[in-house]
């Protein structure tokens, strides 16, 4: 198996009381496949992805990629994160490159960035600064620096979660087109069922309090796929009647807490 994350507990501890905020989470992932980990907010499917991304340590439980243990950050592994994240102070281009300099010359860095900025459709904006873009499409630049590193594993943590829906619509094709072209694994954290049912394999829906997967939902359709595809309504309602048992759980909460204050 590709990636495997085998009975994954994770706890964190505030002034003295432990809270539980992954539990049992097992999932395998095969090479080549969209997995996207699905769930209300609170539900640890940020902090999921950044054990994966060895950014933060498991309480207990593995993860093994590619049958070698992960205990740290790796060069197989690329991240994109919920802001772009990018040096104010380097171009376009230059952001690209800065991850590879170590690795090979200037020359070879720039023709990969030159590269992989085709890819995302900013071609015309190498010389331009961060400031100088949209936010769209420095999430663009962001996908561009991850993809040029070539990890096996590409790690996505709600990417468009600040954008407006047009741009969320265009970039959500973008990823497709680059998935297709890549083959490359991606793992993509959401909060939209709409976004999860256009990108996704199979959809991983999550629970909170602790958080656990509910269930795990294989989508078999040919690619591109249409957002209002009729047969994909199914698996909508299917989520969202999972996803509504979990919100009113912690909307019960909230209201006993504010009750006994």
């Amino acid at each position: 198996m590709f990636l495997s994350i085998n009975n994954l507990h994770k706890s964190f501890t505030n002034n003295g009381k432990t809270e539980l905020v992954l539990s049992d989470i097992q999932l395998d992932v095969n090479e080549g496949e969209f997995v996207s980990i699905l769930g209300p907010s609170g539900c640890g499917k940020s902090t999921l992805l950044s054990i994966v991304a060895g950014l933060t340590n498991a309480t207990d439980g593995s993860i093994e990629l590619s049958g070698k243990t992960i205990k740290g950050p790796g060069k197989e592994r690329g991240m994109v994160f919920q802001q772009a994240a990018l040096f104010p102070w380097l171009s376009v281009e230059e952001n690209v490159m800065f991850p590879l300099l170590p690795e090979m010359s200037k020359k070879e860095a720039q023709q990969k960035a030159h590269q992989y900025l085709q890819m995302v459709q900013l071609s015309a904006y190498t010389k331009h600064s961060p400031h100088e873009i949209s936010g769209g499409m420095q999430q663009r630049v962001a996908i561009a620096r991850a993809l040029a590193m070539d990890p096996a594993l590409l790690l996505m943590d709600e990417p468009f979660g600040a954008l407006d829906e047009q741009t969320r619509s265009r970039l959500h094709e973008i990823v497709e087109k680059i998935f297709l072209e890549t083959k490359k694994t991606i793992l993509f954290v959401t909060h939209s069922i709409a976004e999860s049912l256009k990108l996704s394999d199979r959809i991983v829906v999550m629970g909170t309090q602790p958080g656990t997967i509910l269930d795990v939902i294989e989508l078999d359709f040919p690619r591109p796929r249409s957002q209002s595809k009729e047969e994909l309504l199914y698996y909508e309602e299917k989520i969202q009647a999972l996803l509504k048992s979990e919100i009113d759980k912690v909307t019960e909460k909230e209201q006993k807490n504010a009750a006994s204050r």
